[in-house]
């Protein structure tokens, strides 16, 4: 089994890897390998942002959240559809625009510090430092992902399948940038969705009796307030799941690919091929959550997050399955590389080049680039060490700092013109910092704590953007 899953991923990363070495050849300066020189077709941008939101958490954390709640975890899908949906409306083409406008900014720190240029020096830094410390956490959750994935396929140790799963991502990204990732998204959100789907019909298929028996031997199962564990969801719970949706308009690696765009013309289409397909992978991988309890029953812990890879094994031939699983690397690859890359910009046009050596030459740049993404990789590595992480706690913490820290301050600035630096300082610090505290208040006294802590930075952080300016 296991030679037939290694040709199918060996073919896999041959594509990916012809892909990086076509992107190196059109990588000419900083902006090529940072935003593609803003020339991303439709079909390019909708899934580059898709496939670079979802990462492995899509395929490990969502269905076996699902496997332990049932349709519970669907209040965490809704939550996510909506905040896609949003975030496509309402940020995307003004922030298209603003970018496009202010001297070409590349970055979202660049654009911060050219909208309140009175601020410059303290927006880039502390813009940064968010980026760089949450996108350490999120890159950690993908190479936890890619762990498990080896582990199981090429029956590797914990710790040595980390660490291939880091060197693809590594490599991929140092060579190919951009460009790159963002072509071959459009390859591997397709491939994530097939992979989604696939499993999701054939498990429904395969399940002894359907649905229907199934919520008779698991009633919690079909229980939309059921939170696992034979536990009842509360309002705090409830809010919590739902307010995932309000991650989205704080992640720089998803709205990257709004600045990237060719035509602001073209993204009402992009939007529906986002929206569409986001509708049909979050359904499918509660399907396969769901379905997962009734054909391979006895999960517990982190090894729910495996259900996907255990169900791909049980129903189609091995080099099927490998197909098949190949779409968890390519779920893990896009978001990992799209976030290396991003921190990767933080340390050079907005630390380097904005601070530090203004007139460096985009060769030197460049390639600065490139090691700051070794340099991130191995911290990130080092975090996904430990055996017992789970890709979905990973992936909360660093989501909820990006969402609260950035987003208030995108949707204001962009809507509201007598927003002041000194605000955009005040909320994205006070985003920052309420996440920090109030996930490590999460584990003591418990009530309004059990909150997501996404939520409160939020709204914490709008409120304070909302004052400092008036």
């Amino acid at each position: 089994m296991t030679s037939s899953i290694a040709i199918s991923f060996g073919g896999y990363l041959i594509v990916l890897f012809g892909i990086a070495v076509y992107a190196w050849s059109r990588t000419a300066n900083l902006s090529d390998y940072l935003l593609g020189g803003r020339r991303l077709g439709t079909w390019v941008t909708a899934l580059a942002a898709s496939a670079s939101d979802m990462s492995g958490w899509l395929m490990l954390g969502l269905p076996g959240f699902a496997y332990a709640a049932g349709l519970g975890a669907g209040w965490m899908a809704l939550g996510l559809l909506v905040g896609t949906w949003v975030n496509w409306r309402v940020v995307a083409g003004p922030l298209r625009r603003r970018t496009e406008a202010l001297d070409d900014a590349l970055t979202l720190p660049a654009y911060f510090s050219r909208r309140f240029p009175d601020f410059r020096r303290a927006l880039n830094l502390v813009a940064a430092a968010m980026i760089l410390g949450f996108f350490t956490f999120y890159t950690s959750s993908g190479l936890v992902a890619a762990g498990r994935l080896f582990e199981i396929v090429f029956e590797l140790p914990y710790h040595w399948a980390v660490a291939a799963g880091a060197l693809s991502i590594v490599l991929y990204t140092f060579f190919g940038g951009f460009l790159a990732i963002s072509w071959a998204d459009l390859f591997q959100g397709l491939l994530m969705l097939l992979a989604l789907v696939v499993i999701a019909v054939a498990g429904s298929m395969a399940l002894d009796g359907g649905f229907a028996a199934l919520g008779a031997q698991h009633p919690d199962l079909l229980d939309p307030f059921n939170a696992g564990g034979g536990a009842t969801m509360g309002l705090i719970a409830l809010l919590s799941l739902v307010g995932w949706g309000l991650g989205y308009f704080g992640q720089p690696h998803i709205i990257i690919r709004f600045m990237a765009i060719r035509d602001e013309a073209a993204l009402p289409q992009a939007r529906r091929i986002a929206v569409s397909w986001t509708a049909l992978c979050l359904g499918s991988a509660l399907v396969i959550g769901i379905v997962g309890v009734g054909l391979v029953p006895g999960l517990e812990g982190a090894a729910t997050e495996t259900v996907f890879m255990r169900m791909a094994e049980l129903m189609f031939h091995p080099l099927v399955t490998g197909v098949l699983l190949a779409a968890i690397l390519a779920a893990i690859m896009s978001t990992a590389e799209a976030q290396l890359l991003v921190a990767s910009s933080a340390l050079t046009e907005d630390v380097y080049r904005g601070m530090i050596s203004r007139a460096a030459d985009d060769r030197k740049t460049l390639w600065l680039g490139r090691f700051a993404v070794l340099a991130i990789a191995g911290v990130a590595w080092v975090l996904a060490l430990n055996p017992e992480s789970r890709v979905l706690d990973l992936v909360a913490y660093a989501w909820a700092g990006f969402g609260a820290a950035f987003g208030p301050a995108i949707i204001l600035s962009l809507y509201w013109e007598r927003m002041t630096g000194r605000a955009a300082l005040a909320g994205i610090l006070t985003g920052g910092i309420t996440v920090v505290v109030w996930e490590m208040l999460s584990g003591g006294p418990g009530g309004i704590f059990d909150l997501y802590e996404l939520v409160p930075g939020f709204l914490f952080s709008w409120i304070a953007i909302y004052l400092v300016t008036k």
